[in-house]
């Protein structure tokens, strides 16, 4: 809250002073032979007035006004130049990857690369017991690069798992290597779980696709790679595999029965 102070005037202050003159002079007003001392005039009374503090700040100055909507319209139209750079960036980004693919069908002819599940043994899938399990797979993997001009860094930081019906069961890493033009690469890579629980249900299902020799796994692979163009390479690109191994056995006999992959390519 804000004061002010407000000091009224009083009577004595207010009324015009007399003529000493007029009124001997007009004899209605005799003089008294001794007149009495003038009385103190007491200090003029005070008033507290209390105005509410945001009623004062509601009202800024008007020079205070023009600044500030000159400042928030500056900072909206900073916000939007931010945005359009960004969104401008992310279309550069974007017309210069369509490009690089572009030059490379065209010019180098990219093939993609095959990759295809040529054995798979498994030990340790006991069905029997109802504790968990720790099962085993080695897993064969044929990469192929079919490129005559284009080599490709397999990096570190890949992963592979063996799922069936959503279930992990073995998980593991690729090996980091080069594969150049035209070549084909054999991987062998030892994929190990621990600690896996079946339900009833997978227990079930699993003994009845074991009896009819036909018993289907999942193999997903995702690795980072990057593209070698004569002395260039590109930014690192993530691929992954999805294959579908169909065996006859849970055993290290096991033998494929059909083998159906598929791969994708994150380009960033």
């Amino acid at each position: 809250m804000t004061d002010a102070r407000v000091h009224p005037a009083t009577a004595d202050a207010l009324s015009p002073p007399l003529s000493s003159s007029s009124a001997k002079d007009s004899g209605e007003y005799p003089v008294p032979p001794n007149p009495l001392p003038a009385k103190p005039v007491p200090p003029p009374a005070t008033y507290v007035v209390q105005i509410p503090r945001e009623q004062i700040l509601r009202y800024p100055p008007p020079e205070n006004a023009r600044k500030f909507q000159a400042l928030t319209r500056r900072g909206k139209s900073g916000r939007s130049r931010c945005c359009c750079c960004t969104l401008s960036l992310l279309a550069f980004l974007v017309i210069a990857a369509a490009i690089s693919a572009g030059v490379l069908y065209l010019v180098f002819r990219f093939k993609s690369p095959n990759y295809a599940v040529t054995s798979l043994a498994i030990k340790g899938m006991n069905l029997t017991s109802a504790a968990p399990i720790s099962p085993e797979f080695d897993v064969t993997i044929r990469a192929e690069n079919p490129n005559g001009k284009i080599g490709i860094y397999y990096l570190k930081g890949s992963a592979i798992n063996v799922f069936y019906n959503d279930v992990k069961l073995s998980h593991g890493v690729l090996p980091a290597f080069y594969q150049p033009k035209k070549n084909v690469t054999v991987l062998r890579p030892a994929l190990t779980g621990s600690g896996v629980m079946l339900g009833g249900a997978v227990k079930a299902s699993l003994t009845n696709e074991q009896n009819q020799g036909n018993i289907p796994f999942v193999v997903r692979t995702k690795v980072p790679v990057k593209i070698k163009v004569g002395s260039v390479k590109t930014w690192k690109i993530t691929v992954k595999a999805k294959c579908d191994v169909v065996v006859d056995a849970l055993n290290d006999k096991a033998k494929i029965v059909s083998n159906d992959c598929d791969y994708s390519v994150k380009l960033w």
